[in-house]
């Protein structure tokens, strides 16, 4: 089992890195987001440093803009999550694999069956990063014309998990004889129908694949609303989340242990990792260098407001404003991006940050933690916040990939096992081995 004093670890992978500019580096490939070798190299990096996932965020829309700003954007072009990973399972061994899906337009029976053939094809290693469509263009997708209310959206998601689930759950573990002189494959009394009638779905299952070799593959959430936190609270294993500061870091996560207890879960049962986009260098100066340079990539101010309003939730022309004005306390209140509006919000409050400021922030790190400095100093920042009940670890989310991985796992990872917060090698075979999470019964045959 993993050691309870040590953080657990995953990364984001993204085509180029998490910063705006990432794209434009003359270390990074031009054409990540359509590259399985790239992405296959990235996994390989994180999975020889021990590394607990990769995570794929994903959305189902093209992040429309005006044309300037969607000329200058690298979001656009990536590879759907499942897919991918899939690939990936055969390129890695031991590290899990994430992906993200919305329950807002799928369907229960889709993302149980492919996340449970993910987690057969890779032995035990998916997990589904849990989330509602928060994309203004996504609804149009789907022949709506906009997204359902926020309440909505979680109420149906709840259903949602629950469905998925009980799909996971249609055949008991060993129901699948496959015994050839006797001429039996399956034992049909270990077969369980779903049937289920709820308040948005009507699903009568059975699901035609084997349960998971997780039971369930791992479930990951990643909202911070008042709405979302009590939806991973309730359901979720990991949580990711933006937290700016140690701070808000240390607030959120005793409310959603606090949330989790009170379902009768304990601290262990729900894992907090926020992210963290690290910038790596040998000095602070090279550092710091680093980040300057990826800013020069990203100079149209037009552009940032337009990718900053988006973040914001889309409730205000930034373009019309006096950037060297203060942001305000509150914006309207919006139907997509609540809990990062609200980051964002309190966060420029506590800096008294001008829109310019903000607009300049949100591209650097969308408002999650950014740490600038040497190995030491980024390790010093993570550990801070595992000792001090802030984080269970962190999902890192590399400026520029490959090198700002490279980086981290160079420089920042031998610091972090020297002060004996991190492992060296893989403690399990699958996912939920290596989180130190318990393998759920079935919900038909649990005596």
């Amino acid at each position: 089992m993993p050691s309870n004093d040590e953080m657990k670890l995953g990364v984001m992978l993204q085509s180029a890195g998490y910063h705006e500019g990432a794209w434009r580096d003359s270390t990074v490939p031009s054409n990540g987001g359509h590259d399985i070798d790239h992405y296959a190299h990235l996994a390989g990096l994180a999975e020889g440093a021990a590394f607990h996932f990769v995570f794929i965020a994903d959305n189902l829309s093209v992040e429309e803009q005006d044309h300037a700003s969607l000329a200058r954007i690298a979001g656009n072009a990536r590879l759907e999550p499942i897919t991918l990973l899939s690939a990936l399972s055969s390129r890695t061994q031991r590290i899990g694999l994430v992906a993200t899906a919305t329950t807002t337009y799928n369907e229960p029976y889709h993302l149980a069956r492919m996340f449970a053939s993910l987690d057969h094809v890779s032995r035990g290693r998916a997990a589904w990063n849990v989330v509602t469509s928060i994309g203004k263009f996504e609804a149009p997708n789907f022949g709506e014309n906009k997204l359902p209310d926020y309440g909505t959206r979680y109420a149906r998601a709840k259903e949602f998990v629950k469905v998925v689930k009980g799909l996971w759950d249609s055949w008991e573990d060993d129901a699948f004889i496959r015994d050839k002189q006797s001429g039996i494959f399956v034992d049909p009394e270990r077969l369980h129908l779903l049937n289920h009638q709820g308040d948005y779905l009507s699903v009568r299952g059975p699901l035609n694949i084997a349960r998971p070799p997780q039971g369930y593959p791992v479930l990951v959430q990643a909202g911070a609303s008042d709405a979302g936190t009590t939806f991973g609270a309730e359901l979720g294993e990991v949580v990711f989340t933006a937290q700016p500061s140690l701070e808000s870091s240390k607030q959120f996560y005793a409310n959603l242990k606090t949330k989790a207890h009170a379902f009768g879960r304990t601290a262990e049962q729900v894992q907090v990792m926020p992210g963290i986009v690290p910038i790596v260098g040998r000095t602070k100066q090279e550092a710091s260098d680093k980040l300057q340079r990826l800013q020069s990539y990203t100079q149209e101010m037009d552009v940032l407001a337009a990718t900053a309003d988006r973040w914001l939730g889309s409730v205000t022309n930034l373009r019309s404003i006096d950037l060297d004005s203060l942001v305000p306390e509150a914006l309207p209140e919006t139907n997509l991006f609540q809990s990062r509006q609200k980051v964002l919000l309190d966060l420029a409050a506590r800096q008294r940050l001008t829109w310019r400021q903000l607009i300049r922030l949100i591209s650097d790190s969308h408002g999650h933690l950014m740490v600038v400095g040497t190995p030491d100093e980024i390790a010093s920042v993570m550990i801070a916040s595992f000792d001090q009940r802030a984080a269970d670890g962190f999902n890192v989310m590399p400026a520029t990939v490959p090198s700002g991985l490279k980086d981290f796992v160079e420089l920042v990872i031998p610091e972090i096992r020297r002060r004996g917060k991190f492992r060296s090698q893989y403690s399990g075979q699958t996912l939920r081995e290596n989180l130190g999470l318990k393998r759920p019964f079935n919900q038909f045959t649990r005596k």
